[in-house]
């Protein structure tokens, strides 16, 4: 082998942190715990933005959302852009260019017209948001292995403030787990890690290869095996389910009501925080089947290999389901782990650090350029344990899911700011307030720190060239204007005439 590395990219849905055991959950999840224990675990790792397309946009070409445009899933797409546009860098091309074999099985949602192939990417094309149990390949794979049909039953839902059926939450699946979905999923994997071993055994060509699934993300529809896998009365409830949204934006409650919430019993809701655990250690598993064939093929040595997700759950946290116009750290704040080969195992990091830096991280292993993903940083220096300059805050963004609506948010080790245009405000001391249920914004005690956020939020904003910023000029404290806020050029305190 070169010394470029292989990289194994293993990537989630709406995966909340607090469900692997190496993150502090109460059940274990044994594949990934071990994948931490031998690599790096990042405490501190966040989404660009709780939003399935954007995220998974800004993962491809390591631009903010905000940059590369493509803001919101097709299925609730607002206004905003469908599809990157012609020309935009991605970092499977640039591997491509420098003979990487490029795969992704599973999940893409990185716009509509263009799918994973247009991008370099072999592998079957799976166009939507959920489990393609539909897919002509999938079909053939149940066929050629006497698998039976896509059934459910035991569905879970509530009622919508109109009076309707909800959405539909957790079924039970009447399949085997061999037939489920993520099982399919891992065995295309393994199939094609088996040809990429070949190509670099033979070729000497280095491989990405990425698996993502479509879970956790509801509705979890389960084998029985894994929906009665845990005990709903073993479910700990998060301390954010009492949530009264005084003082919080209004939108947050409607959220509630539209993911019905509060229709069902408390009973229901242990039962779903239950599926999801299963969901999790069925996934765990699949990923355990892919990490075991790549020991077989002896590439274990050779093959930096990532976990993450795009972004969290709320499973009942706020009495919410799903994700939102809500900047909580159970949808915003998400697992990663890397572990590279030659590097120390058992490394934990808690600098502020983001699914973007997977991008130039990527880059960096592969040897090419880590700049080229403007917005991302490489994270091998954190992996091999250098103490290294790192900021000690991080942005992230929204932009709406259902209807337009645009946040910004700024964590520090303490706190938390949110920035609401058409709302309240929110501001959390993470400290004495982990669950974010208490918004401390129009505290009087709190104005030091909320003048101090405010300013350096707008600062970042302005340096990334981020115009959210403009909004902040006109409506907060942000100290001196040195510019025409108008943007007219007519405003003789900032306009310089030319030299004659």
């Amino acid at each position: 082998m070169t010394g470029r590395k292989n990289i194994l990219f293993l990537m989630t849905d709406q995966h909340r942190v607090d469900t692997l055991g190496a993150y502090g959950g109460v059940r274990p999840t044994p594949v990934l715990d071990e994948l931490a224990r031998s690599g790096t675990r990042f405490d501190r790792w966040y989404t660009p933005t709780a939003i399935c397309t954007p995220a998974r946009a800004s993962l491809l070409t390591g631009q903010a959302p905000f940059r590369h445009k493509l803001l919101a899933n097709h299925e609730r797409n607002v206004g905003y852009i469908e599809d990157l546009p012609d020309g935009q860098f991605a970092f499977s091309t640039a591997l491509r260019q420098a003979g990487y074999n490029c795969g992704l099985i599973g999940k893409w949602h990185v716009g509509t017209q263009k799918s994973a192939r247009d991008f370099g990417f072999d592998g079957p094309d799976f166009p939507g948001w959920h489990n393609a149990v539909d897919h002509p390949d999938y079909l053939a794979y149940l066929a050629g292995h006497d698998l039976p049909p896509y059934e459910i039953s035991d569905r879970i839902r509530g009622v919508l403030p109109n009076g309707g059926p909800g959405n539909l939450l957790a079924a039970r699946l009447h399949q085997p787990v061999e037939a489920t979905f993520e099982y399919y999923l891992a065995t295309r994997t393994i199939e094609l890690l088996e040809r990429y071993a070949e190509a670099a055994r033979e070729r000497d060509e280095p491989f990405f290869l990425a698996l993502h699934f479509f879970g956790p993300h509801l509705p979890y529809i389960l084998p029985d095996e894994f929906f009665d896998l845990v005990d709903p009365a073993d479910v700990e409830l998060p301390r954010s389910i009492a949530e009264t949204f005084q003082g919080k934006p209004p939108v947050q409650r409607n959220y509630s009501a539209h993911w019905t919430f509060d229709t069902m019993p408390i009973e229901t809701t242990r039962k779903l925080i239950a599926v999801y655990h299963g969901y999790v250690a069925l996934i765990d598993r699949q990923i355990g089947r892919v990490m075991d064939a790549m020991a077989r093929l002896g590439l274990a040595d050779d093959t930096a290999v990532f976990f993450t997700c795009d972004h969290g759950e709320f499973t009942g946290a706020h009495r919410l389901h799903d994700k939102g116009p809500a900047m909580y750290e159970d949808i915003y704040r998400t697992p990663g782990l890397l572990r590279v080969p030659g590097e120390p195992g058992g490394v934990v990091r808690s600098e502020f650090v983001s699914l973007l830096d997977c991008t130039a991280t990527i880059l960096d292993l592969a040897g090419l350029e880590p700049k080229l993903a403007v917005d991302s940083r490489s994270l091998l220096p954190l992996v091999g344990g250098a103490e290294v300059p790192w900021e000690e805050d991080i942005v992230c963004e929204f932009h709406g899911h259902h209807f337009p609506y645009p946040q910004r948010m700024l964590r520090t080790d303490r706190y938390k700011l949110v920035v609401n245009p058409d709302s309240v405000n929110e501001l959390y001391d993470l400290r004495l307030d982990p669950d974010e249920l208490l918004n401390v914004y129009e505290h009087p005690e709190m104005a030091p720190v909320r003048k101090r956020m405010m300013h350096r939020l707008y600062q970042l904003l302005r340096e990334r060239g981020d115009n959210f910023y403009h909004w902040m000029t006109s409506m907060y404290d942000v100290g001196a204007t040195d510019y025409d806020p108008t943007l007219s050029g007519l405003d003789e305190a900032t306009y310089q005439s030319p030299a004659p």
